[in-house]
């Protein structure tokens, strides 16, 4: 009854009622998309990385080691000397190592150097290790992993030939095309930065480097491929390396250890504290969008009160004669609660149904561009408590025009006032 009464008074008004409908979604839109991209981003970081104790680079920023070592964010600082990485890494607390090496890319993504040890006990979500969908780890000078990301959108697959380019960016000029690789092995998805890189030995790194000097190719020197094995693939240096300790007690002990190198400036971190770290200096960002989306809710909401408001004198002939044929002040009061209730109701319907498409489409430009892999929007136990304080809000700015009709319809009979 309250439902049919409310929906057609509502049609009688359709335009202004549209207007305000689309105020409601678009508020509504931007609250859950940023609560969900908030969230999204921030399990996506903290899934990157699983299993590892230390992260051990030049001497710099704490965050800044961070992002360019598992993110792939930003660039090292200085590199790390390959005798003081095999000294740390043959200390007997240290379980295992995953030296990578970066600084070449590939159409806009990142190529790092590594060894099999980084398939072996790289660890990403709940302690998941790398898995292959086709193919396998690296073994040849010249063989190449891809990501899951970086083949979908390349199309490439195994024993394809590819060129890798000098230095970043999604076109570049100095390309290694006297040394192509052949993909060996795609991994499967891990939804993390992995899949944005190709993966290639220190050894192969250093092969197509050395016919360079200070990042420029030296003109008319061509090294072949039978050359190569009379040269030492050693690396000189890496750009940082991860670290798995035997025991968890000793992290902080190798930590200090690491800090207080005497043969060269180094920084070892802990991942998660990291992580924590970089939050907190984002904290402020998310409550600033947070307010900035309540704002705008509350805008909208004010703004439909503020249309039922002044509607309500255009009614006075509408409520008198509901008075007349009997309803009661009350039924007029929860008339205006009803349409205040279907109006953001279909708001919220709107909102969400716009939030799943533009999440669909925005997934592939956040994970291409900036390494943040966000799931599709579903209602879950947050949200549904978001949606609630929507509906509360909107019901009870609703009773400024409520209480306006119920005192109206007290006052006013058939003849209209002018």
């Amino acid at each position: 009854m309250f439902v049919n009464v409310a929906w057609h008074s509502l049609l009688n008004r359709k335009y202004t009622v549209l207007l305000t409908l689309i105020s409601v979604a678009i508020s509504t839109f931007v609250l859950l998309g940023v609560e969900h991209i908030r969230h999204e981003a921030k399990e996506s970081f903290s899934k990157t990385v699983s299993g590892m104790d230390l992260i051990i680079g030049a001497r710099t920023g704490q965050l800044n080691l961070l992002l360019y070592s598992v993110f792939r964010m930003g660039n090292a600082t200085n590199n790390i000397s390959w005798e003081s990485y095999r000294e740390l890494a043959t200390d007997p607390k240290i379980a295992w190592t995953i030296p990578i090496s970066l600084g070449d890319s590939h159409r806009g993504y990142r190529v790092m150097g590594t060894t099999q040890d980084y398939f072996r006990h790289f660890r990403f979500g709940q302690n998941t290790s790398l898995s292959f969908a086709q193919g396998g780890p690296f073994v040849q000078l010249f063989d190449v992993v891809i990501g899951a990301e970086v083949a979908r959108k390349l199309g490439y697959c195994l024993n394809e030939s590819i060129v890798l380019a000098h230095g970043l960016g999604q076109a570049s000029f100095s390309v290694h095309n006297d040394k192509p690789f052949r993909v060996t092995g795609i991994l499967r998805p891990t939804g993390t930065p992995v899949d944005q890189a190709l993966y290639i030995s220190l050894q192969g790194m250093e092969a197509i480097h050395l016919n360079w000097k200070e990042g420029v190719k030296i003109p008319g020197k061509q090294i072949s491929d039978h050359d190569i094995e009379k040269f030492d693939l050693t690396p000189k240096s890496i750009t940082a390396f991860m670290v798995g300790l035997k025991s968890k007690m000793t992290t902080f002990h190798v930590q200090r250890q690491v800090n207080h190198y005497q043969k060269e400036p180094l920084l070892a971190i802990l991942p998660g504290i990291a992580l924590t770290e970089l939050w907190q200096m984002m904290n402020m960002m998310e409550n600033t969008l947070r307010l900035i989306s309540i704002l705008v809710l509350f805008s909208s909401l004010l703004g439909l009160s503020t249309m039922l408001l002044s509607s309500i004198r255009e009614r006075q002939r509408e409520i008198a004669v509901m008075r007349a044929i009997g309803a009661s002040p009350f039924f007029v009061f929860l008339i205006i609660q009803t349409e205040v209730l279907l109006i953001s109701l279909s708001g919220i319907i709107v909102a969400i149904f716009a939030l799943v498409i533009g999440i669909f489409f925005a997934q592939p430009l956040l994970a291409e561009n900036y390494g943040i892999f966000i799931n599709h929007f579903v209602l879950n136990r947050e949200t549904l408590g978001i949606l609630g304080i929507i509906v509360m809000g909107t019901l009870l700015l609703g009773l400024i025009p409520a209480l306006s009709a119920y005192r109206l319809s007290l006052h006013h009979g058939l003849a209209v006032r002018s």
